[in-house]
């Protein structure tokens, strides 16, 4: 196999930015030369690839997509959705096991990655799906090849709300790689929504979500959360914060050295109560979007090491599903091609600093999970690369959107950056708007 040399990049990883070149050979970066390295030194049988004034970062690890299959399949696909995180940078993927059936055992988890090794664009991982009654296939994960167990501590697909105490108490006790919830409580939840249906009848406004999936119905299921984790010293990582009251039950830190960790989602970092006047239930996510201060609160956190992860919940829906009356339209929305862009367009309106978005979307998912051998650009690891340019615009349309479902949140946005290139295992599986015939992917490994 030919070696290739990445030439002239600006290189971000490490908490450093620096001028450099970057030889891969097979799945492998084989070198990273600072300064960059004399092409005459390399050898011949080197292809070059000038990335002057372009950026490259550690391939995106994203903890939490929902691929829709198997069973949803209309919305989206594994190999649709794999093919939308490679143009958007993401190399590697974690996914939840709320499809049709549930994956709550291990033979169906194993179909998942039956269905990945052949058809996923993107690494791949997924979780097991915890009940109020398998704890006996939890016991039985093993941790070298799954990400973690989703425990969905509100509303949810079928019988995956675990709302037993024993239950969950035993989750909390005997899981001990990461475990992953949803947290917002249910009866908070349904009171809420009672209220607003005695009040509006079918005709819910939409502006009515974040009251309904309230701040209090967040804070007391993760407070319940971090309790429990505290209590049975497990390894808990609390999925898509959306309030700012919840930020005081995690503290400052490296990921590393935390037993309890967050993540927010991009959409939390962009959006605001404000934009469902516009937007209506295509900006519908549970937990729902809340305020401005909830919004900027969030962002700050990431920048003060509270929150841990940045991520995409991706979840598409046809736009069927997602119009409609307010309880019939669906939650969640497509993200997976276009987070990296939104956060790299915070990044040129100074509101976030580059190491910060590596930090949180490409190193600290790396090291919270254990993912072997990802995540940074170092000589020795997998070659899941990202080539950036800064000052080319990306403007989202239908015809370039590679999502099953065909709609963005972010419809007709012009980003003011662009992802050039990405490659997964030493392979260039996009340019320039083009996705490579042959995938590179591969089953992650986690080093626990």
């Amino acid at each position: 196999m030919k070696k290739i040399l990445l030439s002239n990049a600006t290189i971000v990883t490490d908490n450093n930015i620096c001028n450099g070149s970057i030889l891969i050979y097979d799945s492998i970066i084989e070198e990273v030369f600072t300064p960059p390295v004399s092409l005459d030194s390399v050898g011949a049988d080197v292809e070059v690839i000038d990335c002057s004034h372009k950026y490259i970062i550690p391939g995106v690890i994203d903890d939490q997509v929902h691929f829709r299959e198997p069973g949803l399949t209309h919305k989206g696909t594994i190999q649709s959705e794999s093919r939308a995180a490679i143009a958007g940078g993401i190399t590697s993927f974690m996914e939840m096991p709320n499809v049709n059936p549930q994956t709550i055992t291990i033979a169906r988890l194993e179909e998942k990655f039956d269905i990945a090794a052949a058809d996923s664009y993107a690494n791949y991982s997924f979780y097991l799906g915890a009940t109020n009654d398998n704890i006996d296939e939890l016991r039985a994960l093993d941790s070298k090849i799954t990400c973690g167990v989703k425990v969905f501590m509100g509303s949810s697909t079928g019988n995956m709300l675990v709302d037993d105490p024993y239950a969950l108490s035993s989750i909390f006790k005997e899981v001990r790689i990461p475990l992953a919830t949803h947290c917002e409580d249910e009866q908070t939840i349904q009171d809420n929504f009672h209220k607003a249906q005695n009040k509006y009848g079918d005709a819910i406004p939409i502006a009515m979500h974040p009251k309904i999936r309230s701040r209090e119905a967040c804070l007391k299921s993760s407070s319940l959360a971090v309790s429990l984790a505290k209590k049975y010293g497990t390894r808990l990582h609390v999925l898509h914060l959306s309030t700012a009251d919840e930020l005081a039950l995690f503290e400052h830190g490296r990921v590393s050295d935390k037993q309890i960790t967050a993540e927010v989602c991009v959409h939390h970092l962009w959006f605001s109560s404000d934009d469902y006047k516009d937007k209506g239930a295509f900006i519908k996510w549970n937990p729902a979007i809340k305020e401005k201060a909830d919004r900027d609160a969030l962002l700050q956190a990431v920048k003060d090491s509270v929150i841990d992860i940045i991520a995409t919940d991706h979840a598409p829906h046809t736009r069927d599903e997602k119009s409609g009356i307010y309880t019939s339209a669906a939650s969640g929305g497509p993200l997976v091609q276009h987070s990296l862009l939104a956060m790299l367009e915070l990044y040129t309106q100074d509101k976030i600093s580059l190491l910060n978005i590596v930090q949180h979307m490409c190193h600290n998912p790396a090291d919270l999970f254990g993912v072997y051998n990802r995540g940074y650009i170092r000589k020795g690891m997998y070659a899941d690369l990202v080539v950036l340019d800064l000052h080319k615009e990306t403007r989202v349309t239908p015809e370039s959107i590679l999502y099953k479902c065909q709609w963005s949140p972010f419809d007709e946005h012009v980003f003011p950056c662009s992802v050039e290139k990405t490659f997964i295992n030493g392979s260039l599986v996009y340019d320039q708007g083009r996705v490579a015939e042959q995938s590179a992917a591969t089953q992650l490994i986690f080093s626990r």
